[in-house]
């Protein structure tokens, strides 16, 4: 069979929208940076995203993530304790001069507290104590960052340690980062919220969060993690909705300063959500067409997307975006509702094109043997059927 291409704008009577992704290209002083959107996972902004460099306090997104899986799944609960040992003390520390949540040794510290130490004050104490727990050591803990980074589809992605401290080979891109960014976000709503606190307090010592963008675009920024050392540069990976409830998701890294993070990183947030926004085209269970069946008791079965499909466009763009079936022509009976008969390309000058899944919407039975030996005859002599 052939495969068939229909324009959709030739299907139906408009033109279905006269905008794409075409902001003019923003420039950046960070040496590596992705903004995507969180929803369509459209990239609105590339440098270097790929490469994989020292990520410092951002790799403790992965301590993170393993911490709150294994809280969701019942393994830990948050009043579990753990205990301090002195290599954590020693290793992440007040001593040691770097982030830290100003654990004792020996110290019976609460897993809930260990997760809002990690989230806001960024301790290195606190990962070691959380790895050390869990996995044995922090080396062992480091086997198992890696395997979820595998999992994940972290394809830039090396961890020795849990806290980003310089070491060889612990390195990170800043798509990876996005990617882990978003996993949090979506696989974990319940403790997203500690993102946005902008403080904690243990053993007396109060610490304020270090994310910029919690206090330049307030009630708009809710999360994530800074990260600086030398060898890293300043970064920031971090989330925000606008007012239409549309998400952000921006990573920097190789910045030179802590100013120049919070404005860079208030000035790119601020163009990602201005100059862009999303689209339904089709709703789910919306009927984008009838595609013609053979040897079947209906003629056509009616064809739905599997997702609501949305994309991300620019709002000042002029070109038209291009939508297009595709299905094998014409589908056999039997077909079961929810079978996928078809696809949807959504393509744009300006972003790479995607494709999204169309199914049946309903059941088409298969003629009796009547009824095909009727369909092969109208077959054979061309009649009704369409190459």
């Amino acid at each position: 069979m052939s495969l068939c291409k229909v324009i959709i704008s030739y299907i139906f009577v408009i033109c279905l929208f006269c905008s794409t992704a075409e902001a003019a290209v923003m420039e950046t002083d960070a040496k590596y940076a992705i903004i995507m959107d969180y929803d369509t996972g459209t990239v609105l902004l590339s440098k270097e995203a790929d490469k994989s460099v020292p990520p410092a306090s951002m790799s403790k997104l992965m301590t993170i993530y393993i911490l709150m899986e294994k809280l969701k799944h019942g393994v830990l609960s948050p009043d579990d304790e753990f205990t301090v040992s002195e290599n954590a003390w020693k290793k992440g520390g007040i001593k040691t001069g770097s982030s830290t949540m100003f654990l004792k040794v020996g110290e019976k510290v609460k897993v809930g507290d260990l997760l809002k130490g990690i989230i806001i004050q960024s301790g290195n104490d606190a990962c070691i104590v959380v790895a050390e727990n869990i996995s044995g050591s922090e080396s062992k803990f480091a086997e198992e960052m890696n395997r979820k980074a595998e999992e994940l589809g972290l394809k830039n992605s090396h961890f020795k340690n849990s806290t980003g401290w310089p070491a060889t080979g612990h390195n990170m891109s800043t798509s990876d980062i996005g990617l882990l960014s978003l996993r949090i976000i979506k696989d974990f709503p319940e403790y997203y919220s500690l993102f946005a606190e902008k403080s904690f307090t243990h053993n007396g010592i109060k610490q304020g969060n270090r994310n910029p963008l919690l206090y330049s675009m307030q009630g708009v920024a809710d999360g994530l993690k800074t990260g600086h050392t030398e060898a890293s540069g300043f970064g920031l990976a971090a989330s925000g909705k606008d007012e239409s409830g549309r998400r952000i998701i921006l990573v920097l890294n190789g910045l030179k300063s802590m100013k120049s993070r919070r404005e860079e990183s208030t000035r790119l947030m601020n163009w990602a959500m201005r100059e862009f926004e999303n689209t339904l085209l089709f709703s789910k269970d919306s009927i984008v067409s009838e595609i013609p069946v053979f040897m079947g008791e209906s003629k056509t079965v009616k064809a739905v997307p599997k997702e609501d499909i949305i994309i991300t466009n620019s709002k000042t763009g002029k070109k038209s975006i291009k939508v297009t079936l595709s299905y094998n022509k014409p589908l056999f009976a039997p077909i079961s509702k929810g079978t996928e008969i078809g696809k949807i390309i959504v393509s744009s000058p300006d972003f790479s094109d995607k494709e999204f899944i169309l199914i049946s919407q309903e059941d088409v039975l298969e003629l009796g043997l009547l009824g095909k030996l009727m369909e092969r005859m109208k077959y054979l002599l061309g009649i009704g059927i369409d190459d």
